[in-house]
């Protein structure tokens, strides 16, 4: 007979978080340093990162931040080293920093800023995190990397091809990286539907791409499907209509929260009433 046993793999871990001043990120490093994580929150906005670090210690956790830059490779690499100064080493980077800046072809006069900022975010900035860490897990002789993806790198949506491409590039950057490190390093790509209760989408270029694309799935869906309001309603009732930050921050904790041998290695996060992306 095979007994259950539950266990904290979480507890103790150096978890380093970017984008870690809001959304998933904010989520992810609350939750792991209520498990007891020693979490180090790397992101662009310092008050916020102070806010939120001081929220952690007041309630007793283990945090500090580092103000980040992630598409700046120098500034990738003194987040790796303040956390190595910090707590000693690193056992798992969640790599969630990104822009969302929804756009058509047509607007690339207005949009071409926010579509490099995209990518230099997205995919420089991970694999710059990446790199950052890769020398301090190899001799570690284990670690682990996540990077949050979108269910929009599955396929091509109307006025989101930059962002297509950025959350397909970072998927690829885990899959490499796993078969590349031979076991010492594992990886998990995370693949959250629309969550638009986050400030992603503040960095949209043009609405009514989100509304021809994207959005116009969820609209549509909404119709089908006798749902509860996305973002609101019982997150335990099989007609949830759409997840929140905390749902996608619990599957990056579930992913962390295995023992070293096991690697979680794709999630795809969604709610259970939601028929969009079928």
């Amino acid at each position: 007979m095979i007994e259950y046993r539950s266990k904290n793999y979480v507890q103790d871990k150096v978890i380093v978080v970017t984008g870690a001043s809001a959304g998933f990120g904010e989520a992810t490093a609350r939750t792991a340093a209520a498990m007891g994580a020693k979490v180090i929150l790397a992101a662009r906005r310092e008050e916020k990162l102070k806010q939120i670090v001081k929220e952690i210690k007041d309630a007793g956790g283990t945090a500090e931040y580092i103000v980040t830059d992630v598409s700046k490779q120098s500034q990738a690499e003194a987040m790796a080293k303040f956390a190595v100064d910090t707590y000693g080493r690193i056992d798992v980077l969640v790599n969630d920093a990104g822009t969302m800046p929804q756009a058509f072809f047509a607007d690339h006069k207005v949009a071409m800023k926010d579509w490099e900022q995209c990518i230099s975010t997205a995919i420089n900035g991970t694999l710059y995190c990446t790199c950052a860490v890769f020398d301090q897990m190899m001799e570690q002789g284990r670690g682990h990397v996540i990077n949050v993806s979108s269910i929009l790198g599955n396929f091509a949506v109307n006025g989101n091809g930059v962002y297509n491409v950025s959350k397909v590039g970072v998927r690829y950057l885990a899959e490499s990286l796993r078969t590349e490190s031979r076991g010492i390093i594992k990886t998990t790509v995370v693949r959250p539907t629309s969550v638009t209760s986050t400030e992603l989408g503040k960095t949209i270029v043009n609405t009514n791409a989100a509304m021809a694309g994207m959005y116009n799935k969820i609209f549509s869906a909404m119709g089908k499907t006798p749902y509860n309001t996305p973002g609101i309603g019982d997150r335990n009732s099989i007609q949830y209509g759409e997840p929140v930050a905390q749902d996608i921050a619990d599957n990056i904790i579930y992913a962390i929260n295995q023992p070293w041998g096991v690697d979680i290695s794709d999630i795809t996060v969604r709610a259970s009433g939601e028929s969009m992306y079928v």
